[in-house]
């Protein structure tokens, strides 16, 4: 039987894909795979959590139990996406993601007997909504990062924007699922569909051959070391910590869309689950819509005025639901939030890739992920005890004006555009000097470099090691400063501490092409030879 090899494209290949359309990187056949089997498993997902949510407004139906339904899904990844980061890039992320996909199996199976035996409790419900949680915190940082690994560079933004489509085909067609069998058969068959729903993704992720191993010449990270390089890297990286900003300016507000729709569904439209279903279907439907159009917009429109349209189109379409208790008006609003939310999240996710290098990517998105989810659960929790005080209606609107003025306050802070060359490693250091394990290899290492400096030139040189040092700070350093040596006019010392020698053999593998770009425009500055670089060991 013949069979399509499952390998990931390779780097440098010429690729149709070199001026992609919005479906170019379904060309390339494990990427495919891939979205086509999440594609089934996130509607067996988008089912669990629809029956979720309604199952609870029968077991528990006050705003503030409704609401933590959201926040027990969105709360696991807030709480566990660094570590799964870390662990996404120290580890194999195909046996990582395989090895979830089959606890979760387990976890939606025993969560589908006690439904359908009539055992389940709110508490129960929301112990299980935390697991599956959970299980998505671990895989979603892995799925993210193994993207640019599947389709040329130029296809990224494409592949971003499909694996967000993807997400939205199974949002348009698993609610609306769920409710027809709801109300055919019972509150435990979407429970049930999205237990075996994890049988293809499994399958896929077995025969998948999995990401071209790492280049590495030291050992690998521990989870700590790893979870610190990312917060280091994330505080000195610019690019990253806009798209965060930005998404919690954004979500906070948002999630009382999703927090409350449950009960816009049931209280202020006066519907049942078949509506709660339709609802989340045309949501779904304008995200899918939004992202075929995001092509054409991104022509259009910078990266910062897309999330502000798309901001602003939350916030009208949370207005609308507010101001008119009617169905037809609902399914339209639903369209345009679920165009405008796309819009965003697929804007800010392209940006957060941009921004990380590969050594780190798994974890410079998972902190934007706990932002995201974060901002999501907390605001959960914060627009049910709203609703609880003010109403349904009343919190939309509350939410939507302070959404618009948020958005256009988050201007400010502009998403700069990602740049390739500070994603690709150039390994253009020298060798370092070979240093045998043991105490002294333990750290910490002073790394010292010195520069000759015309006076003319003085300024320039400043402002560029001022780069320099962040980027010294990004890849491992700590305690980094520029220094002038009193005795010799014109000579200048950069100092900086690495936590151990492997770290520093790290820093080797992790300096990109963009510090090798600004390292060059140093040296031509400076008098005479290259820099002088010492390592001093610890006693």
């Amino acid at each position: 039987m013949s069979t399509i090899s499952l390998r990931p494209p390779e780097k440098g290949a010429v690729s149709s894909a070199a001026a992609p359309g919005p479906l170019a990187p379904l060309r390339h056949p494990v990427f495919a795979a891939l979205w086509v089997a999440t594609v089934a498993s996130n509607t067996g997902t988008w089912m669990n959590d629809v029956g979720a949510a309604w199952l609870m407004t029968t077991l528990a139906p006050g705003p503030i139990m409704v609401a933590l339904v959201q926040a027990a899904t969105t709360l696991p990844v807030f709480l566990f996406a660094l570590p799964a980061g870390a662990l996404a890039d120290i580890l194999d992320r195909r046996r990582l993601l395989l090895s979830v996909n089959l606890v979760l199996a387990v976890v939606a199976a025993s969560m589908t007997a006690l439904v359908a035996g009539g055992m389940m409790t709110a508490p129960l419900l929301l112990l299980f909504t935390f697991l599956l949680g959970a299980g998505a915190a671990f895989m979603a940082p892995a799925w993210q990062a193994i993207v640019p690994g599947l389709v040329p560079r130029p296809a990224l933004s494409a592949a971003v924007s499909l694996n967000s489509v993807g997400i939205n085909v199974s949002r348009a067609f698993g609610p609306a699922l769920a409710g027809l069998l709801i109300v055919s058969i019972g509150l435990w068959a979407p429970f049930a569909v999205n237990a075996f729903s994890f049988v293809g993704i499994i399958a896929v992720l077995w025969f998948w051959q999995g990401e071209p191993p790492r280049h590495r010449t030291t050992s690998p990270e521990s989870v700590l070391g790893a979870m610190l390089a990312g917060l280091r890297y994330a505080r000195n990286s610019v690019g990253l910590r806009r798209v965060i900003l930005r998404a919690l300016a954004f979500f906070t507000f948002a999630s009382a869309y999703w927090a409350l729709l449950p009960l816009i569904a049931r209280d202020v439209l006066s519907g049942g689950a078949e509506l709660y279903g339709l609802l989340l279907g045309a949501v779904g439907a304008g995200a899918v819509i939004g992202a075929l159009a995001l092509a054409w917009l991104r022509r259009q429109l910078e990266p910062g005025s897309l999330v502000l349209v798309g901001t602003l189109g939350t916030a009208i379409a949370m207005a609308a639901m507010a101001g008119f208790a009617v169905e037809t008006v609902a399914i339209v609003v639903g369209l345009i939030a679920g165009a405008s939310w796309i819009t965003v999240l697929s804007s800010l996710q392209v940006a957060a890739q941009a921004a990380l290098p590969n050594w780190v990517r798994a974890r410079g998105l998972s902190l934007y992920l706990m932002a995201f989810f974060g901002a999501m659960s907390g605001g959960a929790v914060f627009w049910g005890l709203v609703a609880e005080e003010i109403g349904v209606a009343a919190t939309l609107l509350v939410a939507a004006m302070t959404l618009a003025v948020v958005g256009f306050a988050a201007t400010r802070i502009q998403i700069v555009a990602g740049d390739e060359l500070a994603t690709v490693a150039s390994l253009h250091w020298p060798a370092p000097p070979i240093v045998e394990s043991g105490a002294a290899a333990d750290g910490p290492v002073l790394v010292t470099l010195d520069y000759h400096v015309a006076e003319v030139n003085i300024t320039p040189f400043r402002a560029l090691m001022a780069q320099l040092g962040a980027a010294r700070r990004r890849d491992g350093g700590y305690g980094w400063h520029l220094f002038r040596i009193v005795e010799e006019d014109g000579l200048y010392r950069e100092a900086f501490m690495v936590a151990s020698w492997a770290e520093h053999l790290r820093q080797h593998e992790r300096v990109t092409e963009a510090e090798r770009r600004l390292q060059a425009e140093i040296i031509a500055l400076i008098e005479g030879e290259r820099p002088r670089v010492r390592h001093h060991l610890a006693l």
